[in-house]
């Protein structure tokens, strides 16, 4: 005899019930693990978007020049009062635009 046959149609299985729970689970467990480890791939793996990074490198760079630029010549004004303030205790006003240019030299150059 089958075991289909031995079964009765009006009975349900209580044990074909847990099976088909616990058979759910392991299958939601599985598809749970094959997600995180697709998420843990993907984190580390770079993506390269050299158009977004070249975009990003002339936002932040080129267009914060002129920032740069105002600032060197606040701080310029700034050393140059100074040294005269500082200058003019001892007479010596005429040789604030040397100090100035010789500053502005020393820090421009190349250092290599």
């Amino acid at each position: 005899m089958s075991n289909a046959s031995t079964r009765k149609r009006g009975i349900p299985n209580p044990l074909a019930w847990i099976g088909a729970a616990a058979l759910g689970l392991f299958a939601e467990i599985g598809r749970l693990a094959v997600f995180s480890a697709r998420v843990k791939a993907a984190a580390f793996t770079p993506r390269w978007y050299f158009g977004q990074i070249w975009k990003q490198i002339i936002q932040i760079g080129f267009y914060s020049l002129p920032v740069v630029g105002l600032s060197a010549i606040f701080i310029g004004a700034a050393l140059a009062l100074n040294i005269y303030q500082g200058g003019s205790r001892f007479g010596a006003e005429q040789f604030v635009p040397n100090i100035v240019v010789l500053g502005i030299h020393k820090t421009s150059r190349r250092k290599c």
